[in-house]
């Protein structure tokens, strides 16, 4: 694991909580929080090009929150230079994300939601229910797993869940397994997820989920596809539609176009 440091991580995590503490808990306090490496090949003619990044997965008593670390630093980042009222809000030093998306998992459903543009668009998807788990063990992390396998959206995934940690939910749209998912990783090694830390229980006490509301309440609910479709047509009208929100563009400044080798080798996470 080149990107974090090579040593054993030691993943201690006390889920002991009282019916009495869940009962007057809010509604959105932190039950659980960990961080995922995710490892990725997003195009099938350069093989070797792996792009890194860290979510976060955020957990209360009813739901989940996954989203980008550095979207979360971003928003944050936002946040406290426009709450100081500045003429000027520098960004700068905030490393850039390539995933805009919030998923919000609950035991029914899986809700999607993206901005494009100055619209916030959200599509439904139920809970993966076809698991298939399989008798085989491993030891990940120092975590006692358990194997599960799936074909979900063109790919099959292979996934250790461990029981010991009692959540139901994982990277991505991954849950409905009886434990928190550790690892996930597709077949063909395109995509990879894996748990790298955890906050300790008593370090939760009193904290709540750090996910800004304006990131999924308010949504208009669309299809997968009028998702994709909308963000497409932004991006193929991006100067346009920046420039209608007040973006100037000085002279010779132009949006970088995608080459044809990088559309063809697009290699998305969900194949249909």
């Amino acid at each position: 694991m080149s990107f974090i440091k090579k040593q054993t991580l030691t993943i201690i995590f006390l889920f002991i909580f009282s019916i009495s503490l869940s009962q007057t808990a809010m509604s959105d306090s932190l039950r659980g929080e960990f961080t995922y490496l995710l490892q990725y090949k997003p195009n099938n003619l350069n093989r070797d090009y792996v792009i890194k990044e860290l979510y976060s997965l955020q957990i209360t008593d009813k739901r989940s929150f996954f989203s980008s670390e550095n979207k979360l630093k971003f928003d944050s980042a936002f946040s406290a230079a426009y709450n100081k009222k500045s003429n000027i809000i520098d960004l700068s030093g905030i490393p850039a994300s390539r995933s805009n998306f919030l998923i919000i998992q609950t035991n029914e459903n899986s809700e999607f939601y993206e901005s494009v543009g100055m619209t916030l668009l959200s599509y439904n998807c139920p809970v993966i229910r076809n698991w298939k788990l399989v008798n085989e063990t491993k030891v990940i992390n120092s975590i006692n797993c358990k194997k599960a396998g799936v074909n979900y959206k063109g790919r099959d995934w292979v996934a250790w869940y461990s029981t010991e940690i009692p959540f139901p939910y994982g990277p991505y749209k991954f849950s409905g397994l009886p434990g928190l998912i550790v690892k996930i990783i597709d077949k063909t090694g395109d995509y990879d997820y894996e748990l790298v830390k955890a906050v300790s229980s008593s370090k939760l006490k009193g904290k709540t989920v750090t996910i800004k509301k304006v990131r999924y309440e308010g949504a208009k609910l669309v299809t997968q596809k009028e998702l994709a479709d909308a963000r497409a047509n932004f991006r193929a009208n991006a100067k346009r539609e920046l420039e209608s929100m007040g973006t100037v563009f000085s002279e010779g400044q132009n949006k970088p176009k995608i080459s044809e080798a990088e559309k063809k080798g697009h290699n998305p996470i969900e194949l249909e």
